[in-house]
C-alpha cells in the first residue's frame, strides 16, 4: 500500500484504523505500524505452491510491464502524488521490489497545483532492444505538459528530463517493431463533428522518430473507431498496447470505462498500421457479468498489459478493485495478474471471465518470498517503520510536491 504523508497529526490518526503511530511531540512522528487483518486472507491461507493476486496491494492502478532479459519492470499511475510513477522489478512476476519512481524531480513532475485526480495518467513502460533503452510514456495533466516521454538505460538509476509530445488525447503507449521502427498508440476524441454519443472515443497511431523523440507530423491515423462494435455504442476505448506475436500485430485496449463495466478487448492485424479486426471472443477480461453481492468480490478488471513470463507462459497485469462490505473502494485500484492463454489466434486471460479467486498457482520453480529479502509484502502483513532512516521507504510519498518540502528526518522520527 502507498504510505502517504499527511500534513498534521489529526489527519494521520484519522486516516486508517489499523495504523499505529507513536508521537514524540506535536509535530514529530515515530514508530509507524501497519497491521493487516483482511478477511479474504484469513479465509484463504497460502499453500507452498500458491501466491496472492493482487501482487501490489493498495493504490497501484493502470499497470504497465516490460522485460529486458531476465528482469521485469512494472509502473503505475500516480496522479498528483510526488514522486510519480512508482517502478518495481521482478525476475519471476511473483516477488516484486520497488526500485524508486520514474518522475522524482520537480523538473519532471509539475503537480503542485493539480487536483487529486489530475497529474499522471496511465504510464506505459517499454524496453527497446535496438538501442538498449527503456521508455516511459504517459499523460501529465499538470504544468501544461500533456503527453510526454522520458527514457533511461537503467530504470533504477534515474530517468531523463521530460520530452513533450505533439499530440492530444490520453493513455499513450509505445511499440518497437522488429525492424527498429517505433509507433505510438493512444486514446483521442473522434474527429470534430463525428462524435456519435457520450463516451465515443478512438484509438490513434503515429509513427515515432527515435532520433528526435517525437511523433512524425501528419502520420496519425485512426485504427479503432469507438471500440469492438461501433453500432453498440461502446464507451471509453482507451489504455491501448500494441504487440507482435507469431508475425501478427495485436492491439489490446480497455473498454467500458474504469468502473463496473470495465473490460479488456483485443484486435489483430497483418500490419502495425492495421486494419485491426476485433476478436470474436471479446472481451478477453472482465468481471462485469456477475452478481453484485458475490463472495470475495473483485471488480472493475481491465486496463491490462501483456508480457511473456520466464517459463514461456504469457501473463497479463491489470487493475481491479476489492470493495469493502459497504461496496466502497477504500484500498484503491490495485495491480492484479493472471496467466494468459495464447494457444489460439487471440490471447485470453485464464479465469479472467469468471469470478476471480484470491490465490494463483506459483509458476514452476518459483519460491514465494513475500515480505522477505526486500520484496514487497502481501496478504495480511505487518509493516513497521521507525521513521529515522535518512532515505525513507519509497512508499512514503506526498501530495503535489516533494515530501522534503514539509518534513525533516530526525533521530526521533519525522518532524512535520
Amino acid at each position: 500500500m502507498d504510505l502517504t504523508f499527511f500534513r498534521n497529526k489529526t489527519q494521520v490518526l484519522a486516516a486508517a484504523a489499523l495504523l499505529s503511530v507513536t508521537t514524540i511531540s506535536a509535530q514529530t512522528f515515530s514508530d509507524f505500524t501497519y497491521q493487516g487483518n483482511d478477511k479474504i486472507y484469513n479465509d484463504n491461507p497460502l499453500q507452498p505452491d500458491e501466491f496472492y493476486s493482487p501482487i501490489l496491494q493498495g493504490c497501484y492502478p493502470d499497470p504497465s510491464i516490460t522485460r529486458k532479459g531476465d528482469d521485469y519492470y512494472l509502473v503505475n499511475s500516480s496522479f498528483s502524488m510526488f514522486p510519480g510513477v512508482p517502478i518495481f522489478t521482478s525476475k519471476d512476476l511473483v516477488n516484486w521490489k520497488q526500485v524508486g519512481h520514474v518522475l522524482d524531480r520537480p523538473s519532471q513532475l509539475k503537480v503542485e497545483k493539480s487536483g487529486v485526480s489530475h497529474g499522471i495518467y496511465a504510464p506505459d513502460i517499454k524496453y527497446n532492444k535496438h538501442n538498449d533503452t527503456f521508455y516511459m510514456i504517459t499523460t501529465q495533466f499538470a504544468g501544461g505538459i500533456g503527453n510526454m516521454v522520458v527514457k533511461t538505460k537503467d530504470p533504477a538509476k534515474g530517468w531523463s528530463e521530460v520530452q513533450k509530445l505533439n499530440f492530444d488525447g490520453i493513455d499513450p503507449a509505445i511499440f518497437f517493431d522488429d525492424d527498429g521502427k517505433a509507433y505510438i498508440v493512444h486514446n483521442d476524441a473522434p474527429p470534430k463533428g463525428t462524435e456519435q454519443y457520450n463516451g465515443h472515443r478512438v484509438i490513434k497511431m503515429w509513427d515515432y522518430d527515435l532520433e528526435k523523440d517525437q511523433v512524425v507530423a501528419g502520420s496519425d491515423r485512426i485504427i479503432v473507431n469507438g471500440g469492438v462494435d461501433l453500432s453498440q455504442k461502446p464507451i471509453w476505448i482507451e489504455g491501448p498496447h500494441l504487440y507482435k506475436y507469431k508475425g501478427k500485430y495485436y492491439l489490446m485496449c480497455a473498454e467500458g470505462g474504469t468502473g463496473g463495466n470495465h473490460s479488456e478487448v483485443i484486435f489483430m492485424a497483418d500490419s502495425p498500421k492495421g486494419p485491426f479486426v476485433p476478436g470474436k471472443n471479446n472481451p478477453i477480461l472482465t468481471q462485469r457479468y456477475f452478481p453484485r453481492d458475490r463472495k470475495e468480490k473483485v471488480d472493475w478488471a481491465g486496463h491490462a498489459d501483456l508480457v511473456e513470463g520466464p517459463d514461456g507462459q504469457w501473463y497479463g497485469v491489470f487493475l481491479a478493485i476489492r470493495p469493502n462490505v459497504n461496496n466502497r473502494v477504500t484500498k484503491g485500484r490495485e495491480t492484479f495478474i493472471l496467466p494468459v492463454d495464447w494457444s489460439g489466434t487471440y490471447p485470453v486471460f485464464q479465469n479472467g471471465l469468471v469470478p476471480m479467486k484470491p490465490k494463483l498457482k506459483m509458476p514452476q520453480g518459483v519460491q514465494n518470498q513475500t515480505g522477505q529479502n526486500g520484496f514487497f509484502p502481501n496478504g495480511n502483513f505487518t509493516y513497521n517503520d521507525k521513521l529515522t532512516d535518512k532515505n525513507l521507504d519509497f512508499r512514503w510519498i506526498a501530495m503535489r510536491g516533494p515530501r522534503e518540502n514539509f518534513i525533516t528526518v530526525t533521530k526521533n522520527g519525522v518532524k512535520v
